[in-house]
């Protein structure tokens, strides 16, 4: 079985980030690695970035997982604004997408709400908190 697995860049927030999707997703995190985890002679560090997040991942329903980091600032900042590309989350109940689509969309900006759409799909789009952008949606049994 192939799976795909989002990974997610953040300017020093991951953590934060991730906290957040675990309370709206359940579970907990399969591994968490902060940059001191891996400093070394080979690898410095500098200690205002020691305990960042190099490596989060949150398990997903049964295969999926969603993964992040921290980029270091001598990489520059990752674009929060930028839009090339949107997690999209399909759930078995129309009940369960409501309620990802509410947790994850708290604090965050509605992009389109949720509701029944041309294709066939109930659906919604937003942008959390963080920066991220989702699409939630379920296909109706026909």
């Amino acid at each position: 079985m192939i799976t795909i697995n989002p990974w997610i860049n953040f300017n020093g927030n991951a953590e934060g980030a991730f906290t957040f999707y675990k309370s709206v997703f359940g579970g907990e995190f399969t591994k968490v690695i902060r940059f001191k985890d891996l400093a070394s002679e080979e690898f410095p560090v500098a200690e205002k970035e020691e305990n960042k997040i190099m490596y989060i991942a949150l398990p997903i329903g049964g295969s999926n997982m969603l993964i992040g980091n921290d980029v270091p600032e001598v990489l520059g900042r990752v674009n929060e604004n930028e839009n090339r590309s949107k997690i999209s989350i399909s759930t078995e109940k129309k009940e369960e997408a409501d309620r990802l689509f509410n947790g994850l969309s708290a604090g965050g900006t509605v992009e389109g709400p949720m509701g029944d759409g041309p294709w066939g799909s109930y659906a919604g789009m937003f942008r959390d908190k963080y920066g991220i952008e989702w699409i939630i949606e379920f296909y109706p049994a026909k």
